[in-house]
C-alpha cells in the first residue's frame, strides 16, 4: 500500500490544517488530540511519509527511529508525565483501529 499524502496528518505537517502544537523538531510534530481518550492525550506524528509503525521500522533510517523515539519522550516530559506515568500507543492497521494512515503515537496520561 502506498503512502497517501492527502491524509489529515500530512496536511497538518504542510500547515494546511491547524493544530495545538506541543513540540516540533526535525523528526516529529506533536499536538493535542482533538478527541482525547484521557486527561492528557497528545499525538506525536513522524515528519517522514510512513503509514504505520511497521512501515516506519522497516523503511526508515536509524537516525529517524532514534530522533522520533526521543521526540516521543520529550513530549511526555513536556506534559509532565515522566514521573507520574503514561502510555504510548501505536495503532497499526485497520484492525487495530488506526484511523489516519500516517505513523503516529498516542501519549496518554
Amino acid at each position: 500500500m502506498e503512502y497517501n499524502a492527502d491524509n489529515v496528518f500530512a496536511k497538518i505537517l504542510r500547515g494546511e490544517i491547524p493544530c495545538k502544537k506541543i513540540y516540533e523538531d526535525d523528526y516529529a510534530l506533536s499536538f493535542y488530540d482533538i478527541n482525547p481518550k484521557a486527561k492528557v492525550h497528545a499525538l506525536v506524528i513522524s515528519k517522514g511519509m510512513y503509514r504505520d509503525y511497521n512501515d516506519f521500522v522497516n523503511h526508515s533510517t536509524d537516525d529517524e527511529i532514534a530522533g522520533y523515539s526521543r521526540a516521543v519522550l520529550k513530549v511526555a516530559d513536556l506534559l509532565g508525565l515522566t514521573t507520574s506515568g503514561y502510555r504510548i500507543v501505536f495503532n497499526t492497521g485497520k484492525d487495530s483501529g488506526q484511523e489516519v494512515p500516517h505513523l503516529h503515537a498516542h501519549i496518554l496520561g
